[in-house]
């Protein structure tokens, strides 16, 4: 009954995240520091994951091709399909649960420990559109990030496998253009507007209706980034069964 309970007080969220907005003066500033807050902030560590993992998986693609009769392009292929249809949309979506996610639970959290989300009740403010509705708008943007993301991966295959002596330059640009489906690209980038939607809504529904003090700011953080990693994987499944079987 407590799950029945908690999936119904998320979906009352939504409506009240949609309705009696805010001023836009203030919607427009609360969106530009959540742009910064939640897309900016988080560049560093997804170029930096990204183009690691982009070379590690070019490397073990060479190191497991150990028959001639397999092309070289293959190493270039292998790395574009596993980013684009994988890597860059889910797993930085899973990283981003854990320091996007996280942030939002505690921020919002610390303002229910705080009493703050009540003096904006009081204030006749929609709390949950204050609150919530600028994350939404910012993390539109997210398809950005896994575009940087993507490009990054490559980029980092790209100087693994020529650098590293496992594929020629020629070689693995062949791969990332053999057998290009577009459709992939589309695939991904739904993914990714369905992962943008529940990292701003899972962690702020999990912060805004915490109960306690600062020790359970800190448990709900953890619970958020449980949560939204879980939905994150079953909305992938059920996305790729829909666009791709």
């Amino acid at each position: 009954m407590k799950y029945l309970k908690d999936i119904g007080s998320y979906f009352l969220m939504l409506k009240r995240v949609f309705s009696s907005f805010t001023k836009s003066a203030v919607l427009k500033k609360l969106i530009f520091k959540e742009i910064d807050d939640l897309i900016i902030g988080s560049m560093p560590i997804v170029a930096f994951i990204s183009f690691f993992v982009g070379g590690v998986i070019a490397i073990q693609t060479a190191l497991n091709i150990d028959n001639p009769l397999i092309p070289e392009y293959l190493v270039g292929f292998a790395t574009r399909q596993s980013i684009i249809l994988e890597f860059a949309p889910t797993f930085i979506s899973i990283i981003m649960a854990g320091k996007v996610g996280s942030f939002i639970t505690s921020s919002i959290g610390s303002m229910r420990v705080t009493e703050q989300i009540d003096a904006l009740e009081v204030m006749g403010i929609n709390s949950l559109n204050y609150l919530v509705f600028p994350k939404i708008v910012a993390l539109l943007l997210y398809p950005f990030v896994i575009a940087v993301a993507m490009f990054l991966g490559i980029l980092g295959g790209w100087v693994a496998g020529v650098y590293g002596g496992f594929s020629t330059s020629a070689a693995f640009i062949q791969g990332l253009q053999e057998d290009f489906i577009p459709f992939h690209i589309i695939y991904a980038f739904i993914k990714t507007f369905v992962f943008a939607f529940i990292l701003a809504t899972v962690p702020s529904w999990q912060g805004y209706f915490m109960k306690g003090g600062a020790l359970e700011v800190g448990k709900a953080s953890t619970t958020s980034f449980v949560w939204t990693s879980v939905l994150i994987i079953l909305a992938n499944y059920i996305v790729t069964q829909l666009l791709l079987s």
